[in-house]
């Protein structure tokens, strides 16, 4: 097996001179930076579509507990 930072350093050497051709004044994210970005808003808005259908389902009305209340009837009174 060769040895892993001798492919990763070769690897780096052969990537250093593409780099050296973007302006170092101007860099911009380009098509990918761009679909990148554009999947993300549909994934959150995905999200909060769903969220806001699981939301509407939910009843925020709590049922009094019968149990609650019949050991606050039978507790004696302080007084």
């Amino acid at each position: 097996m060769p040895d892993m930072s001798a492919s990763v350093s070769l690897a780096v050497t052969h990537l250093v001179p593409l780099a050296k051709e973007v302006d170092q004044n101007k860099v911009t994210p380009g098509v990918l930076g761009f679909i990148v970005f554009a999947v993300m808003a549909l994934a959150v808005w995905g999200l909060m579509k769903s969220m806001s259908r699981h939301m509407n389902k939910v009843d925020f009305k709590e049922a009094p507990d019968p149990e609650a209340k019949q050991s606050a009837d039978s507790a004696p009174r302080r007084g």
